[in-house]
């Protein structure tokens, strides 16, 4: 009966070392209170940087003034949709070309900055002109151990870590939930951090909600390493002597 117990103990071992235990959980060390609540202090609102393209619409008490405003150089064609408008790009110095009034600097502004700073201008010719601004490129790209690694564009300029995530269909078991790379463009420089979602500190990260253009890429843990690499062609041998311990205890058992 002991030989039967080292010999059960034995493939008890050689199972559990087949794989690692990992924390799959969100924010593990989050409480288990049935409430949590936290002052959001890190939700900042995009600011407009060089290569943004924008969508911008002018509207004035004359429609002569209104078809003014909208003679975009950079369009090409018949406008049919929103998605259809080529925008106005902010230039490698933080200006766009704007009809009448020129170039005007919006680079750093936040898009209701930048509808003031512009309706201001187009004042000087027009009195009480509405300006509305949003992003055309406002995009975010998951890629790495997600089960649908895409680039969608985000339409309220407005999107965290987690909605990410979700849009890409989560994690697959081998991402790396600990070990979450945000890439962030501004200008000339780069910016990339790794982000642990198994605590709940990212939370109040300034990079939990992103910005336009941001990459996400979730590492692949070194289980799935194992799985593809050369090391695979042993699977057969550990299966084999999993198989034959688990006949020999089979048949201790029933002989005793």
């Amino acid at each position: 009966m002991n030989k039967l117990y080292s010999i059960s103990a034995l493939l008890l071992l050689l199972l559990s070392s087949c794989g690692s235990r990992r924390n799959l959980v969100y924010f593990s060390d989050l409480s288990n209170k049935a409430e949590i609540n936290d002052r959001i202090v890190n939700q900042v609102e995009p600011r407009i940087q060089v290569a943004d393209i924008l969508d911008i619409a002018v509207n004035t008490p004359s429609a002569e003034s209104n078809a003014l405003f909208t003679a975009n150089p950079n369009r090409q064609g018949s406008i049919t949709s929103f998605q259809d408008r080529d925008g106005y790009k902010v230039d490698n110095s933080g200006f766009i070309n704007f009809p009448v009034t020129g170039s005007v600097k919006l680079a750093g502004l936040t898009l209701d900055e930048a509808q003031k700073v512009l309706a201001k201008e187009i004042n000087k010719y027009v009195k009480d002109p509405i300006v509305n601004i949003r992003y055309l490129n406002f995009r975010i790209t998951v890629i790495g151990e997600v089960n649908r690694p895409e680039t969608f564009s985000i339409t309220n300029e407005r999107i965290n870590l987690l909605e990410a995530l979700g849009r890409a269909g989560d994690m697959t078991p081998y991402g790396k939930r600990e070990n979450v790379l945000v890439i962030r463009e501004n200008g000339s420089e780069r910016t990339m951090v790794r982000m642990n979602l198994n605590k709940k500190d990212i939370l109040n990260s300034p990079y939990f909600y992103l910005k336009q253009n941001d990459v996400v890429y979730v590492e692949a843990d070194k289980a799935k390493e194992k799985v593809f690499s050369n090391s695979n062609r042993l699977m057969p041998v550990w299966l084999t002597a999993i198989s034959s311990i688990t006949v020999i205890v089979t048949a201790m058992i029933f002989n005793n």
